[in-house]
């Protein structure tokens, strides 16, 4: 829960200083940013100027320079180091559906469906009724729920009247749609010109089988957790969606209402459709552990923000470490492979490769190593036992060198 942007930051052509663009000094507080940024907002929005190309310029240039003051930790990157100490791709992106056209509409609700987070602006006419007082408000008595069905792009607003004794113990607003229609929650201040000018807002988020919003006004800090936060930096890389997560954590500007009636409402934001919903306030009162228990989690979550941050710069260091040494592993297991191959191709060049040797009808053979031998036929002779070389002295032969064995008779012809 939080002021949220109310309009597109796409970034100008030629940036200005943002406290320039919204006539705030460096010391302005963030109340007093944001009502700067509200009322130039609604002076410049697309609606209300439709054939005025510069009032669209201008208007372009202050949703960027509060995307920038808005965010706390961008409005410090750019104290230290200025435009340049931005990602740019890391600005979120506002889009105000009546504005856009059915083609465009169709596009936005598509890339919802499939997951891409896309934050939705309100209505400049919604804000302008509000602002002039012209609204219907209808009263939501503590410890109550209201069912209802909003159009598109449109608003029912609601008067909760809190006593001196209620405001003591913490007042919480909610909203839940069965059919996870989509809406805002809104929280509008009493303005001196007798209207309301819108505070807070918070998009509904699935939880469950519902889709849910709600506004904890308990005396302490409380959070809502915005999706749409690093939602580039977290699609690049699967592992941030995980470090970046708590990052979308967004701290309410309101923790606490004073006594008297307060206004809320519920915008419908769903692309073609009204969004139905049931609203219900409730007094803290009866729900002390409840309450105890949120701020001890709400005080976890925002130490394991801290850790993470912490954790990651460590995960980071080790992972690219670890990429290092497996880069090292594969190298060094090619470089031995490589080795040992070559080591077998020196070996096998050693290697003499014999071939049968061939005894022609001449008596000659040859040999593979690089020499060649003419035997006579004499020579031949020679190395073979028996006087005149014929069958029988051969078999003989045979005899005594393969089995080595005096037969019996072996000599006798």
């Amino acid at each position: 829960m939080s002021g949220s942007k109310l309009e597109g930051p796409s970034a100008p052509t030629i940036r200005r200083d943002p406290y320039e663009v919204l006539s705030v000094s460096r010391d302005s507080s963030d109340q007093e940013i944001k009502t700067a940024y509200r009322k130039l907002a609604l002076k410049y929005h697309p609606d209300k100027n439709a054939n005025n190309p510069e009032a669209s310029e201008r208007f372009k240039e202050v949703a960027y320079s509060y995307s920038i003051l808005s965010d706390p930790e961008k409005r410090r990157q750019y104290d230290m180091a200025g435009f340049e100490a931005l990602e740019a791709e890391g600005m979120d992106m506002e889009i105000d559906l009546s504005n856009l056209g059915t083609v465009n509409t169709m596009f936005a609700a598509l890339f919802s469906k499939l997951g891409v987070p896309i934050k939705t602006t309100i209505s400049a006419n919604v804000l302008d009724e509000a602002l002039n007082g012209t609204v219907t408000v209808r009263p939501l008595p503590i410890g109550t729920s209201v069912s209802g069905k909003v159009e598109k792009q449109n608003a029912h607003f609601f008067g909760v009247t809190v006593s001196d004794e209620q405001a003591e113990a913490g007042i919480v607003v909610r909203v839940t749609s069965a059919a996870q229609s989509k809406f805002k929650l809104l929280y509008f201040e009493h303005d001196v010109n007798g209207g309301y000018g819108l505070a807070l807002q918070e998009d509904s988020e699935k939880a469950g089988k519902v889709t849910s919003a709600g506004m904890y006004f308990l005396h302490f800090q409380v959070y809502r957790m915005d999706s749409t936060v690093n939602a580039l930096a977290m699609a690049k890389d699967p592992e941030a969606a995980f470090f970046k997560r708590l990052e979308g954590l967004q701290p309410c500007e309101v923790s606490q209402l004073n006594a008297g009636t307060h206004i809320f409402a519920v915008y419908g934001d769903n692309f073609f459709k009204p969004a139905s919903y049931t609203i219900e306030a409730v007094c803290a009162k009866t729900y002390e552990d409840t309450t105890h228990k949120l701020q001890d989690i709400e005080a976890q979550i925002l130490r394991k923000r801290n850790e993470l941050r912490q954790f990651e710069t460590e995960y980071r260091k080790a992972l690219s470490r670890f990429q290092e040494v497996t880069n090292r592993y594969s190298q060094e297991k090619q470089s031995v492979d490589e080795l040992l191959k070559e080591r077998d191709t020196i070996h096998s060049s050693f290697t003499v490769t014999r071939t049968v040797a061939t005894i022609s009808g001449s008596g000659s053979g040859h040999f593979s190593n690089g020499s060649s031998s003419k035997l006579s036929g004499e020579d031949l002779k020679a190395d073979i036992p028996g006087e005149d070389g014929s069958s029988d002295s051969k078999d003989k032969y045979s005899k005594r060198k393969w089995f080595n064995l005096n037969l019996k008779g072996s000599e006798k012809k």
